[in-house]
Parts: C-alpha cells; sequence; structure tokens
C-alpha cells in the first residue's frame, strides 16, 4: 500500500460530504451524518461527520438505521478506515456485514492512453447530442448488467440481456445527467462498436479539484477484453484535462484492483461500505 499524505484524506473526506449535498439534505445522528435524497434518484448513504469530536458509536448506528427504515431507505453507510478506524468493529458490533473495498489513488504519470488497452472505441457522453437521454439509459443498462454478474470473468451474458434492462427515463433524470455533465460535476463513458453497441460503461463525479470513478462495468460476454481499463483510462484523462488534481476510486475486490493497477491507480487505503449481512451476501 502507497504512503499518502494525511492531507490526501482530509481532501477525500471534503469530497464524499460535499457530493450528497446539491441533492440531498443532511441529518445529524451523533457522529453520523445521513444524506436524504431530495426528491427522486439514487438514495445516498450515511457517513461520519466531518465535525464530530467522537468516532461514531453502536447508539449513532442504530439512530441512523431506525431512521432508514422509516424513510424506507437502504441501510448503507460508507467511511475510509484510515480516517475513522473504529468505525469497522463498532459496525460489525451492529450485525452489519462491511466490504473492504481497495481505496486507490491515480499517479497521472502512469496513466495510459486508452487505446493502448482496448480496440474498441470509448466515448464521453455528450448532453447535446440528440439521442442523449438514450445514451443515459444504455450507460445505466450497462452497469445493471455488469454489476449483476459481479467479478471479472467472461460469461455469457450480453447485448440482449442490456437491452431488456433498458428503462426509460424520465425527463428530470435526463435534465440532471446533463446539467451536472455540462457543469463538469459529472462525466459518463461509453465503450462500445457498430455491432454489439455498448458493452462497458463508467461515470465519474467531480467536486472541484477532487473527482471520484465509480460505476465502471463490462457486459459479461466483453469481458478481459480491456474495456473496463479503457474506460476508466478515458475519465481519468478527462477529469486531468480539465483540472481535477486529485482522482480516484474504490474497487470491489482486489481481482478488480488489479485492473485499476493497470491505469496508473496505487492503493492508499481502505473504503468500508456497510449494509445489513443479507445484501452483501
Amino acid at each position: 500500500m502507497d504512503h499518502v499524505p494525511a492531507e490526501t484524506f482530509d481532501r477525500l473526506e471534503r469530497f464524499y460530504d460535499a457530493v450528497p449535498r446539491d441533492a440531498a439534505h443532511p441529518e445529524a445522528y451523533g457522529a453520523l451524518v445521513l444524506f436524504v435524497r431530495d426528491g427522486a434518484g439514487w438514495p445516498f448513504y450515511a457517513r461520519p461527520r466531518r465535525d464530530a469530536d467522537r468516532p461514531p458509536s453502536l447508539a449513532d448506528i442504530n439512530d441512523v438505521r431506525a431512521r432508514q427504515r422509516e424513510l424506507g431507505l437502504p441501510e448503507a453507510f460508507e467511511w475510509v478506515h484510515e480516517t475513522t478506524p473504529d468505525l469497522l468493529a463498532v459496525a460489525r458490533s451492529a450485525g452489519l456485514s462491511v466490504l473492504e473495498a481497495p481505496l486507490m489513488v491515480l499517479d497521472p504519470a502512469a496513466l495510459p492512453d486508452p487505446g493502448a488497452l482496448t480496440d474498441v472505441p470509448v466515448r464521453l457522453l455528450d448532453p447535446a447530442a440528440p439521442d442523449f437521454a438514450a445514451q443515459v439509459a444504455v450507460r445505466r443498462a450497462v452497469a445493471a448488467v455488469g454489476f449483476g454478474a459481479a467479478g471479472t470473468a467472461p460469461g455469457h451474458v450480453g447485448p440482449t440481456e442490456r437491452d431488456a434492462a433498458v428503462a426509460e427515463l424520465d425527463l428530470a433524470a435526463v435534465e440532471e445527467e446533463g446539467s451536472r455533465i455540462g457543469d463538469g460535476r459529472r462525466l459518463s463513458a461509453i465503450a462500445a462498436t457498430p455491432a454489439d453497441g455498448a458493452l462497458a460503461s463508467g461515470m465519474a463525479m467531480r467536486v472541484d479539484d477532487v473527482a471520484e470513478i465509480a460505476g465502471v462495468a463490462t457486459l459479461p460476454v466483453a469481458r478481459r477484453r480491456g474495456l473496463g481499463a479503457a474506460v476508466t483510462a478515458t475519465l481519468a484523462h478527462a477529469l486531468l484535462a480539465a483540472g481535477t488534481e486529485l482522482v480516484f476510486l474504490s474497487a470491489g475486490s482486489e481481482e478488480i484492483a488489479r485492473v485499476y493497477v493497470r491505469v496508473g491507480f496505487r492503493r492508499v487505503g481502505t473504503a468500508c461500505i456497510a449494509e445489513p449481512a443479507a445484501l452483501l451476501t
């Protein structure tokens, strides 16, 4: 694991705290804060409060979970282990399963050209394109199918299953995606061929000079062709070109982390994601 200055973790904490705030309101429960989305959309998590003067307690977790159940939200918690090390044991004592995901930061000097990783073209979604709404829907469908078949092993699931997973998006969701891409807060990418359409996708969220690459997924039928790495590299190049100084991601496993090492990412810590046991098994 590479050594990083404490200031890097401070920047990550500011990012994690800032990302939900333009679409959700915070509710404090002891040393935790729960972000409750305003309106429709993907639900947010609870995480340690940046201004807390003590580690989160079992009572804090129980209070947040009760509120999440009241609102019909997933009982989800996220944090960086190096910043809040005591929370791992507390979360497990609450009966939560914790995914310990490799937390990785990009070394820009080691970032390859996406074209060196695959022969499949990767493009960024453009809100001005006439098919933007359709492409957003396809990106989400690729992610749903890809994450539905965890790991990096090839399989038979492909374009047919992707097409079946495409859902029509409401106007608000398309406008939100377009607005955030337009002002630089988000990037979306798709790797596609004329014959098969979209085979891999990913996105990035940006706050000031820090960005997280997330949701990188490949259809099982197209795995082991460098598509996930190329999508990641394309997003990273675009982020650096836009002036982003710190680009990071969380890998779902050590196996997946090895893909990101090829793109110039180095492990610096552990991102913890806690949910009820049945959801992570």
